[in-house]
């Protein structure tokens, strides 16, 4: 399987980013909460990287934390934007966005946090670009600072029975503003276990208040790790895990199958 460039991969937000604020198990996700407490934790500033439409960004925001937000899709940017233009001026005031590869970025200042929310970091194939984006991060947090991000443990029942182009995941219908009724599913395209990556589709039925009928498709290649080799290499790139936990509500790691990879690091002084 080729490996997918990071641009290839956010151009596939273009058709379907305006609905992404709107799905129901994203609607859902206990994140915010977690990801907001460690930012008031922090005291800020903070940095979100891969923030997208600002699903998190904002709740921290209101939060009276300073953030700014990293992301290479321009079109999550500018809903995020259009999301911002309707909160109050002093939740404005203390967001800044930038639209940069994850693997490569250079901001103006350091911060006291770095978040990844929601799983983007799997969207790095390879090991050097999962280390340039921890060494870009790296770059950026202050000394004693702390990265905190998610990814998904790996389900060996899910990798291996998963069948090829089926699509699955029923999930319940949602509505968008403009009358839209949407609903969402999910298929795997390919699969390449030698490299961990699989290519999935998240394909999109659209029925617009006119009758009118579309379908628009999100592809995108996605590398499953496991837990000691993520821990491998935050360790080559200069983090210390301080804690492994599998929910959102700091159940430790362990504890649910196959749950969440959550890990909480801590930069290393050189």
């Amino acid at each position: 399987m080729a490996n997918v460039s990071l641009a290839e991969e956010s151009d596939g937000y273009a058709s379907v980013a305006d609905l992404y604020d709107y799905v129901v198990p994203y609607r859902g996700r206990a994140d915010i909460a977690f990801y907001v407490e460690a930012a008031k934790e922090s005291g800020g500033p903070v940095l979100e990287v891969a923030c997208g439409t600002g699903r998190v960004l904002i709740p921290t925001a209101r939060a009276a934390i300073e953030i700014t937000g990293v992301d290479s899709s321009a079109r999550m940017l500018e809903v995020c934007r259009r999301k911002l233009a309707d909160e109050a001026d002093d939740v404005r005031s203390r967001v800044r966005l930038f639209e940069a590869d994850m693997r490569e970025f250079n901001l103006p200042q350091s911060f006291a946090l770095v978040t990844i929310p929601f799983r983007p970091f799997q969207h790095l194939l390879t090991v050097d670009d999962q280390l340039a984006c921890l060494a870009s991060i790296r770059r950026h947090l202050a000394d004693g600072g702390r990265l905190i991000f998610d990814l998904f443990n790996p389900s060996l029942e899910h990798l291996v029975n998963t069948k090829l182009g089926e699509e699955t995941d029923e999930e319940p219908e949602f509505c968008t503003p403009d009358e839209r009724r949407v609903i969402r599913r999910q298929k795997k395209v390919a699969e390449d276990r030698f490299h961990q990556v699989n290519r999935h589709e998240l394909i999109y039925h659209v029925r617009h208040p006119d009758g009118r009928e579309e379908r628009l498709a999100h592809a995108f290649a996605f590398r499953y790790l496991f837990r000691f080799e993520v821990e491998h290499l935050l360790a080559r790139a200069g983090f210390r895990v301080e804690q492994v936990y599998a929910d959102f509500d700091k159940t430790p790691y362990g504890t649910k199958y196959p749950g969440e990879l959550i890990f909480v690091t801590t930069k290393i002084r050189e």
